[in-house]
């Protein structure tokens, strides 16, 4: 007698709809799938409301909008809630953000008035108006009878670090621009309960001040922080006394002040940028934003006693803070959630209505989330390119090629299984190259990233050769890219194409957890001696990471890459530069 058992499975979404928008589904106590919106657009940092994102997590789970009886969204201040209202109002912030129209006149009245408006936070009705409106663009998508979860943004930032760490108890410190009138949060963590003890207000963002630093300095806030960031190393150092901004931020016990708010920071900064050159300006504001947070940090510790501590908000993208953090006397150990900005509050909020409704406070958390392709589906979309020849190779065989291309100076590109969520490849959509090559970095800035010189590519590492490479210090090792480590004086000349110009690199530490990647990287080792690689995310500057086979077709194409390992297929285009 055959018997058949029904698994009702309890399907939590999580969705955001603002900067980086993005959705998110946990099944029970796992997170099932999680892909920004951006990847669908293929507009980098998407604002729009994640559909396509919400569609591709039904599909992988393979349900209807009906199936899943709890949506959490998160973020109702004023301002957002106006942009749910009207549109147009964010498209338009998108577009001069990102600078994709002319130069707008009166930019600093704007600019101002941007800083001005998100101070506000939540105002009476604003969560009422903001759940009314989610809930008409579910309704369209088919969604019935489900329930509505409020998450603030803050606690959306604290449940992905909190909840995915490998701490058992923790301080949890989320740290960014601004969220629902907030700029900063101090919670711990007791395995169980997540607890918020310090809350730090808009006015006093030193995010919104990093944000302000990028924009005078000639670049994309919210998106180039990271420039200036690297920009910075290419100035003589001066001594903390001597730095012009130090004024502009203290730090008392644990409590973070600016001296000024947002749009009187911004003029005050446009003085002292008007007469610095712009490496020395980025190199004071990079000081005065490494102290500032290390401190705060570090009283926060002392403070609540509990030396593990785990980072989210997008503030903690600068891996040269990380750094300082780290070094830390008081810190033991630290884990910066991987997609630490704002395209991963959808997850965040999925975290904490599932923790509201079943207590679930702890998952094993793996950054390959997004969709992946079969091999027939892959096949499929190269037989349609001439241009193209393409040759079936099995996985072992693959990882040997890729590691000869590589090892003969080559870059080549990188696609296979699910999409990594967050903004940093981590193996499954990258381009990976030597790491001892000049030339191949320069050839990857000028032909295929399209980038500044100046910006760093980061090394993918061996678990087991990290100590013969960086100055590792025990503290935790960095499956994401999150951090920055000294690379060992004697290892230079073999990361010079990964090694910023300060002496660091950000890796990626590899380890069973990519199978696949590993395979590769011993075979790296064995005809170079260290199992280390040149790994950039597999996109041209300016577009999101490459999700579907055809997003990599056309990338090869218009980049005239000559090399692609794919789902198990070897593909060389014939009018690939060498």
């Amino acid at each position: 007698m055959l018997c058949i058992f029904s698994v009702d499975h309890m399907y939590v979404l999580g969705l955001w709809d603002g900067h980086d928008s993005g959705a998110a589904l946990i099944r029970d106590d796992q997170i099932i799938y999680a892909a920004n919106e951006e990847r669908f657009t293929k507009r980098k940092l998407e604002v729009s409301f994640p559909t396509n994102s919400i569609q591709a997590a039904l599909r992988h789970a393979g349900i209807k909008p009906g199936e899943v009886k709890h949506v959490a969204f998160t973020t109702t201040e004023f301002t957002k809630t106006l942009e749910r209202i009207f549109p147009r109002m964010k498209e338009n912030y998108y577009l001069f953000r990102r600078r994709k129209m002319l130069r707008p006149r009166f930019e600093n009245l704007r600019h101002n008035l941007k800083y001005t408006m998100t101070n506000v936070g939540i105002l009476p009705l604003c969560n009422r108006v903001s759940s009314s409106l989610i809930r008409r663009r579910l309704d369209r998508m088919g969604f019935s009878k489900y329930k509505l979860y409020i998450v603030e943004h803050h606690v959306a930032h604290a449940a992905t670090a909190a909840f995915t760490s490998p701490f058992k108890n923790s301080l949890v410190i989320t740290v960014d621009g601004l969220g629902d009138g907030v700029s900063a949060t101090v919670s711990t963590f007791n395995g169980k309960e997540l607890t918020r003890h310090i809350r730090i207000g808009a006015r006093d963002s030193i995010g919104i001040f990093f944000e302000q630093v990028t924009n005078i300095v000639g670049m994309r806030e919210l998106e180039d922080e990271g420039k200036v960031m690297a920009m910075a190393d290419y100035s003589y150092p001066f001594p903390p006394e001597d730095n012009p901004l130090k004024g502009l931020f203290h730090v008392t016990g644990t409590i973070m002040r600016s001296k000024y708010g947002p749009a009187r920071q911004f003029d005050a900064l446009q003085r002292i940028a008007w007469k610095t050159p712009r490496e020395q300006f980025s190199y004071f504001a990079q000081q005065l934003f490494e102290n500032t947070l290390a401190k705060f940090v570090s009283n926060s510790i002392d403070r609540f006693g509990i030396s593990d501590v785990a980072f989210a908000g997008g503030v903690f993208s600068n891996v040269k803070a990380n750094m300082q953090i780290r070094r830390l006397d008081a810190l033991k150990r630290w884990y910066v959630f991987p997609h630490m900005g704002d395209g991963g509050i959808a997850l965040g909020a999925a975290l904490y209505a599932n923790h509201i409704i079943n207590g679930a406070s702890k998952y094993a958390f793996s950054p390959y989330l997004g969709d992946a392709y079969e091999g027939a589906v892959t096949e499929k979309s190269l037989k349609k390119e001439r241009s193209l020849s393409v040759q079936e190779e099995a996985d072992e065989e693959q990882a040997s090629h890729a590691a000869q291309l590589i090892s003969e100076g080559n870059y080549v590109f990188w696609f296979h299984d699910r999409m990594e969520f967050g903004p940093r490849a981590l193996g499954n959509r990258s381009i990976l190259a030597p790491s001892d090559s000049d030339d191949v970095r320069d050839k990857l800035n000028l032909y295929v990233k399209r980038r500044e010189w100046f910006q760093p590519f980061a090394p993918s590492v061996l678990e087991e050769d990290v100590d013969s490479l960086l100055e590792y210090d025990g503290k935790g090792y960095d499956k994401f890219m999150t951090m920055a480590y000294r690379v060992r004086e004697n290892m230079r000349e073999h990361t010079k194409s990964v090694m910023h110009v300060d002496g660091s690199a950000r890796p990626q530490m590899v380890g069973n957890e990519n199978q696949r990647y590993a395979g590769l990287l011993k075979k790296v080792k064995r005809s170079s001696g260290r199992g280390i690689v040149l790994n950039t995310s597999f996109n041209i500057h300016g577009m999101p990471i490459v999700m579907s086979p055809e997003d990599a077709i056309y990338t090869m194409k218009e980049t005239k890459t000559r090399y692609m390992f794919i789902n198990g297929f070897f593909v060389t285009n014939k009018a690939g530069i060498k």
